[in-house]
This record gives C-alpha cells, structure tokens and sequence, in this order.
C-alpha cells in the first residue's frame, strides 16, 4: 500500500517538473524571439518618426535612407534659389550652380546608432520617446551639395577687406612735411552664421533671402602718437662754395635720390643702388674726383661729398652703418675718420634702420651746402650723440720727386734742364680714429670707437725739362722750391690738430 502511495508522488511531482520546463522553455523562447528580433531589426533600420533634412527615414535601412534623402533632394534642387544680400550687393545662388555630392553616410550611421546601445529596457524607452516627439536630424549643406562654398568664397571675397591703419605721408619740401592717411575699417563676414542661415534656409524654404553676417574689424593702430612719435634725431652739413657748377650740380642730384626717402626697420639701404650708374645719361657731370692720391676729371664728381654727408647725418642719428670707406686722401669738408667714399663697383656706403619705427630722411643741396636731416622716433630724454676724431699720429711725406719730361707732355711748361714746373705738392699722412660719444643730461655715458684709418703721404711732384740748353743761352732763377722730406715736430702735430679742429 507503502509503495503505491511513493510510486503516485513520483509521478506527480515529475508532471509538474514538466510543466516548469516547458513554461521556462516558452519563456525562453518568447524574451529570444523579443529581444533578438528588435534587436536586430532595430540596429539595422531608422526609428519610427525619424527624419533627415525633412525627409521621414522611419523603418528604413541606411541604404533606403540614403536613396530615399538623395531622390529627395535632387527633385528639389531645381527649385532652390538662395539671394544673398550685402548693403546694396545681392548675389543668387541656385540649384543648378552645385551638384549633389551625397556625403552622408557618416551621418545616417550616426542617426542609425541614435539610442542603441544600452539594455533592453533603456533602448525600448529612447525608441517610444522617439517615437512620441520625433528624432529630427539635419545634415549640413556641405555634407550635400557641391560648389556652394566655392560661390560663397567669391561671394565672400568682394565683401570682406582688410582694415587700413593710419600711415604717415613724408613730403620733404613741403612745409608741413609729415601728416596722416586716414585708417579704415575691415569687413569679415562671419563665416560659422552664415553656414547656420544657409542650412536654416534649405531646410525651410526653397526660395530665401539672407543678409550676409559680418562684423567690423578695427585698425589695429591708433593715429594718436604716429606724428608725437617723430622727431628730428640728426642735421649734418657741409659746405662746398668754393666747388665747380658741375661739382654742386653732382652733390645736389646724388642727395635728391636720398630726399623723401622712408627707411623701414630693418631695411637696408645702399648708396650706389640708390644714386644709380655716374653717367652723363643719369644726369652727373665731369667734375674733380680723387684717384691714386691726387685730383683728377671724372664723371660724377663731388657724390662722394653727398655720401659724406648722408654717412655723418646717420651716425648722429644713431643708425647702424653696414659698410663705409675712407678715401687715399682726407676731405676737407670733414674730420679725419668721418669720410665716406663710394665708387661703383668697390666701394659703398650701406646702411640699416636699426630702430622699431622707420625713418625719414630729407637730403638737398643749397648753393653754399650740402645738407642732411633724418627723423623718427625721438631719443631718450636728454640723450645727444657726438662724433669726434683722434689724431694718432701723422705720417710724414718723402719729399718732392723730380721728373723728367722725355715725351714733351709738359712742352707748354718746361723745355730745358733747369726749367721746373710744379705738378703737385707733397702732403703730410695720418693715421686716425672716429668716435662716437653719447651724452646723457651733458655727462659723457659711453664712448664708441667706429673708425681705424691710414691717409697715406703723397709725395710732391716736378718736371723738369729734357733739352739742353743750348750755348750762350741762360734760363731766368726758378721760384720752384723743392721740398724735403718731412720731419715731424711737435709744431707739425699742432699744426694738423688746428687744420682738423681736433682737441
């Protein structure tokens, strides 16, 4: 009886071990079937109440989408006109002026992915929010179509320009030399507003009109201290009353070059460039140069006098000199170390603006003086530069020498042994040393050796006749002196510190 009663409970209870199973099984087979297929199905196609730049995308698979958006568009595209408007500028832009270009598909991935990732429960809450209030995508113009941005940049660059700063204008002989350009405003069209107006515009309307965002850019400097801020830094004059008319006239053409000239930072400035080729066809006349230690004819004379002079302006202005040359024999306008020669092709006066602000230089001729001004910004307060020569020592000349005319260059002059005529007379030479000093409030503050030269000596010169005298004949007491070599003296030394104004 025992073992009927066990046998009924096993039976029993695998009956009901049975219906568990199969309800777990069915379970099973409905959260599968639940959660497998909307996965699948929604990780391959747009939520419902989806759109993308106005078109509904929803239940459809990204290729569906894609062609779906592209037939879209290119049957509206015809039918897009844009005016774009600046001022009193319009430009239109229409749907046959870009092609579609279809470059989406990064886009619809990102929308497909939209609310996918997560458990089941929070995909199931983004899809019924989605499809409650919608999921509204829009993919920018750039994205679709081509050539608009090529028409909006030249669209762009007839309206935007470049703000204009004051600028100072230099009119050297005029009596009011430095004045101002008026600054200007710039335009630049705000790029970032005018993308957003245009997608706004495709989106809404086929017909749109849009005013061009931009803004006004400022100059970046002030006027307020460009003429405060210029200044006589130097004035350096020499005198050449006493020279030839094609002399002067060579002087005055070789400073013109220089005259109104604005010298940048930086920039450098070389003075046989700037004077251009000594030719009679640019203007220069024959006049004395100095050539082997003595005077001589030469086209363009007295351009080393301009030199000298835009050479000695310069340095009280404090500007770097690049490249200077002494000539074989001093000049007499100047101090000794304080010459500038220039010759084409070997020798140049180069010099740099070294300052933070450029410079201008006025540079003309009188008829007694050659004269230099250079301007900019002013020195520090109570600053004052000087130049000044040092005499090291004088270097002695040899003497007279005595030459035979044999070839009859001097026929006019001598004939016979004993008849002298003086070609040149001998000069002493002199080993110097430039300076510049800087003065601050009348106190010496720092002292600049600049210069190191040798003016050689130059031996005197006389001809002497070949031909002899004949018979009976005699020739009158010659008023030629000859020379000896020099000795120096301490009077000689004194006497070359007073010719050079040297202390």
């Amino acid at each position: 009886m025992k073992s009927q009663e066990k046998t009924k409970h096993s039976n029993k209870l695998s009956i009901i071990w049975l219906i568990v199973v199969a309800i777990i099984a069915v379970s099973l087979l409905l959260f599968c079937q639940f959660y497998f297929g909307d996965s699948i199905n929604s990780k391959t196609t747009f939520y419902q109440n989806t759109h993308i730049n106005g078109v509904d995308v929803s239940g459809l698979t990204k290729k569906e989408a894609s062609e779906k958006l592209s037939e879209e568009l290119i049957e509206n595209m015809d039918n897009i006109k844009l005016t774009l408007k600046n001022e009193d500028k319009t430009w239109t832009i229409n749907g046959n002026d870009f092609e579609l270009v279809g470059n989406f598909d990064d886009s619809l991935d990102n929308v497909l992915a939209y609310g996918k990732e997560g458990n089941i429960f929070q995909r199931k809450k983004v899809k019924e929010q989605i499809k409650n209030e919608g999921l509204i995508v829009n993919i920018p113009y750039q994205n679709l179509f081509g050539g608009i941005d090529d028409r909006l940049d030249e669209i762009i660059s007839e309206i935007e320009k470049e703000p204009i700063n004051p600028s100072v204008v230099f009119n050297p002989d005029s009596k009011v030399m430095f004045s101002l350009t008026s600054s200007q405003s710039g335009i630049q069209v705000d790029r970032f507003a005018l993308d957003q107006a245009i997608n706004e515009a495709l989106l809404n309307d086929e017909e749109y009109i849009i005013n061009i965002p931009f803004q006004e850019i400022l100059p970046a400097e002030s006027s307020d201290n460009l003429l405060e801020n210029i200044k006589l830094r130097s004035k350096f004059s020499t005198n050449y009353s006493k020279s030839s008319d094609n002399r002067k006239s060579n002087i005055k053409l070789a400073l013109s070059k220089f005259n109104g000239m604005i010298v940048e930072p930086e920039k450098e400035v070389s003075f046989n460039k700037t004077t251009g080729a000594r030719s009679s066809q640019n203007g220069y006349k024959d006049a004395k140069i100095i050539f082997n230690g003595s005077y001589v004819s030469g086209m363009g004379g007295g351009v080393c006098q301009a030199s000298t002079t835009l050479y000695n302006a310069l340095l009280l202005a404090d500007i770097d000199i690049l490249q200077a040359n002494h000539h074989s024999l001093p000049a007499s306008y100047v101090p000794l170390s304080f010459d500038a020669m220039v010759s084409e092709g070997y020798a140049d006066l180069i010099f740099k603006n070294n300052l933070d602000t450029p410079i201008y230089i006025k540079a003309y001729g009188t008829d007694t003086e050659a004269i230099v001004e250079i301007y900019g910004q002013p020195f520090e307060d109570e600053m004052e530069i000087k130049t000044r020569s040092e005499l090291v020592k004088i270097l002695p000349h040899s003497g007279d020498k005595i030459i035979t005319d044999t070839s009859g260059k001097y026929s006019d002059k001598v004939l016979y042994k004993g008849e002298y005529y003086r070609l040149k007379y001998p000069q002493e030479g002199y080993e110097s040393k430039g300076y510049i000093d800087y003065y601050k409030n009348g106190v010496l503050v720092e002292e600049k050796e600049i210069r190191h030269d040798h003016y050689l000596p130059q031996n005197g010169e006389i001809v002497e006749g070949s031909a002899t005298l004949e018979e009976g004949m005699s020739l009158p007491a010659s008023n030629v002196k000859y020379i000896s070599p020099q000795k120096v003296t301490k009077e000689t030394i004194e006497n070359a510190k007073r010719k050079w104004n040297i202390a």
